[in-house]
């Protein structure tokens, strides 16, 4: 009897054995994938295909399922020193934005594409803007945003990573240059002053010119002028009115002195 039980229990151990291994084989075989998410199936090493979103089935012990993100990935790139090409030290930082378009690529044709992708950004970084002048990092940054852009997009094209923007977000420079910078400024600034002033005064030398030939052209008119400078020093208060003489008189007297001098001669 005692033995009867025993071989009982052992069936029934083995069965719910039996039954464990099946259940883990089956949960493994099951697998869920989101809708931002892709599977790369390797049948005993080799790649056999693309699989999700959803429910899929896979061989257990067979076959492998490696999971891949397709989300746009958000990264800031370290600090890089950075000497200009017109010998300028600085730090540069950015931001760099990729997304993987092909999950069979990344898997298999890069080890760890995101530790790579940040390192080639590291260095192109460094690259463009040590190629460029620091005038153009602060005012050009669109376009060496754009040149990173394309070059490090270019570079991870066989990985099946798309880069879709690089934006450098700041640029720090030694306090010296920084008040060297201020300065220029204000020099910068004091020119255009002077330019606008310049043209102004130029201008307003262009009008009175005319002004003045309109005058003379017209009998009486320099006179007209000279009172109503008058009228306008006499509305200020002033102490002491200068009032001019007509500006006809000038002409007048040449001619009254011709007359005299012939009178002399007679």
């Amino acid at each position: 009897m005692e033995i009867i039980l025993e071989l009982v229990q052992g069936q029934t151990w083995g069965l719910i054995g039996g039954v464990a291994v099946l259940v883990a084989l089956l949960v493994a075989a099951i697998n869920i994938l989101r809708e931002w998410e892709r599977g790369v199936v390797l049948r005993l090493g080799r790649l056999i295909g693309i699989k999700g979103p959803g429910l899929i089935f896979i061989i257990p012990i067979v076959d492998r399922l490696v999971r891949v993100p397709l989300r746009t990935v958000v990264f800031d790139v370290p600090v890089q020193e950075v000497i200009t090409n017109d010998n300028v030290s600085c730090k540069v930082n950015a931001v760099l934005y990729y997304r993987v378009v092909d999950a069979s690529k990344a898997l298999v044709n890069v080890q760890h594409y995101h530790e790579a992708t940040i390192q080639l950004a590291q260095t192109t970084l460094r690259s463009v803007a040590g190629q460029a002048q620091f005038d153009e990092l602060l005012s050009e940054r669109d376009k060496l945003n754009r040149q990173l852009q394309q070059i490090i997009d270019e570079a991870t094209d066989p990985w099946g990573i798309k880069v879709t923007s690089v934006e450098i977000k700041d640029v720090v420079i030694p306090s010296d240059m920084q008040h060297a910078i201020a300065r220029q400024a204000v020099a910068e600034r004091i020119r255009r002053a002077i330019i606008i002033q310049a043209e102004g005064e130029k201008e307003a030398s262009k009008r009175l010119a005319e002004a003045a030939e309109i005058l003379a052209s017209q009998p009486g008119g320099m006179t007209l002028r000279s009172f109503r400078t008058a009228s306008e020093v006499a509305a200020e208060q002033a102490s002491t009115l200068v009032f001019p003489l007509p500006i006809e008189l000038g002409e007048i007297l040449p001619a009254l002195q011709r007359i005299g001098n012939q009178s002399k001669a007679e």
